[in-house]
């Protein structure tokens, strides 16, 4: 798994190509790593398609974004890749379109809000791979002891954060601020007040007054009453907060579709709803999606192009997505998930995808941006702190990335 990787070459016959693809680790051990679900897809695709090898190399979360950027900066691009993020590769020209590359039925079949954020000035080079959505988590069992009923505004979740805070809960909202991954969380809840990192056209306003007094009620109203737990928002890590929660030491967060298994491993019974908003649930929830994409040193177009159309068919996304508890990217696979019984539980996920909203992974600025969130967002809340100062600080950062660009 951790072999360096060279450029692509002929092996075998004087027919034969090898296609190097990189993919991100979605187990949580070594039984249900993501290297076993490639080796099972690729023995699959070879048995039919010989004169064709797939050698697949899976990294963790923490490494392999930076895996893929050491190889292409050293000459060595993988064929394909299957990371975070794709529009700095994009705007320096070294990937593929998805036109040069996927069948007609497979590009029609990706979901097409997923599809359009995978742009690049209007031309798509991104194909989302696997999506989430969030929903609000909350503890059933501390919920009932309170006597409370799931929040559907933030003055109905502010009310039950202090009556949990009555009860002993040690977390009656976790906030992770944290550098982990602070931006999903900042992200969710400058959409439940209206705002979001970008207008409807694209453009930061990260400063927006909507933005401002979102994050002026999160310190007032949560942080500042003492609402949020032990920890600093801003030191809090979404991993940290999933563990707490499994613990039953949390009686409200937002979590994604893994945080279902994770909970439920550790007995704790939960429920889930739409991210409550500033005078109800809000209508646009926050989506995330990771991406493949295809370099264009080694050429192969036709190569890769047969093997994505393989990845992307209703069988193999439906595996992935089952075996990850994760979001189809297709249309069709979306379908099957919604009316089957054994997908019950993604349900409520599903039915937000629709109407999520998404990074603005499409400029190559956000990788800063998000770098900057991850970093700074927490000075927001802490004691002291200014939101509008901090969130025109942010502003300023993705400015200066845009104009860079």
């Amino acid at each position: 798994m951790t072999a360096v990787l060279g450029g692509c070459g002929l092996t075998g016959g004087s027919g034969d190509v090898t296609l190097k693809l990189i993919a991100a680790d979605y187990g949580d051990s070594a039984a249900n790593s993501s290297q076993k679900y490639w080796d099972r897809l690729v023995k699959e695709y070879e048995s039919k398609h010989s004169g064709v090898k797939i050698e697949v190399s899976v990294y963790s979360w923490n490494d392999v974004d930076r895996k893929v950027k050491e190889l292409v900066d050293a000459g060595q691009a993988p064929d394909m890749a299957q990371i975070g993020a794709y529009a700095d590769y994009a705007d320096k020209g070294l990937l593929y379109t998805a036109d040069d590359l996927l069948s007609i039925t497979t590009q029609a079949d990706l979901a097409s809000q997923l599809a359009t954020a995978g742009q690049v000035k209007g031309v798509q080079y991104g194909m989302p791979f696997a999506a989430s959505t969030r929903l609000l988590f909350y503890n059933k069992t501390l919920f009932r002891k309170a006597g409370l009923t799931p929040p559907k505004t933030w003055k109905q979740l502010a009310a039950d954060a202090a009556a949990l805070k009555t009860e002993g809960v040690k977390y009656p909202y976790a906030l992770p601020l944290g550098p982990e991954e602070a931006q999903a969380e900042t992200m969710q809840w400058l959409l439940s007040g209206g705002g979001g990192y970008t207008d409807a056209v694209g453009t930061y306003g990260i400063d927006s007054p909507q933005n401002v007094d979102t994050f002026t009620w999160l310190k007032d109203d949560l942080v500042g009453k003492g609402l949020t737990g032990p920890v600093a928002p801003g030191r809090l890590n979404r991993a940290a907060a999933f563990a707490a929660f499994a613990k039953g030491d949390v009686g409200m967060l937002n979590g994604h579709p893994s945080l279902m298994q994770i909970a439920a491993k550790q007995g704790v019974k939960f429920g889930m709803v739409p991210m409550p908003g500033l005078d109800g649930q809000h209508k646009t929830a926050m989506g995330v999606a990771d991406w493949m994409m295809a370099f264009k040193k080694n050429g192969h177009a036709e190569q890769v192009g047969k093997f994505l159309d393989f990845v992307y068919s209703e069988k193999n996304v439906l595996d992935f997505s089952r075996e990850y508890d994760l979001l189809p990217a297709t249309a069709s696979a979306s379908e099957a998930m919604s009316t089957d019984k054994q997908d019950a539980d993604l349900k409520p996920f599903l039915d937000q995808l629709p109407l999520s909203e998404l990074y603005p992974v499409g400029n190559t600025s956000w990788a800063d941006v998000a770098a900057a969130v991850k970093k700074n967002i927490g000075r927001a809340v802490a004691p002291g702190g200014n939101p509008a100062a901090t969130l025109a600080q942010l502003q300023a950062t993705a400015s200066r990335a845009e104009n860079a660009d």
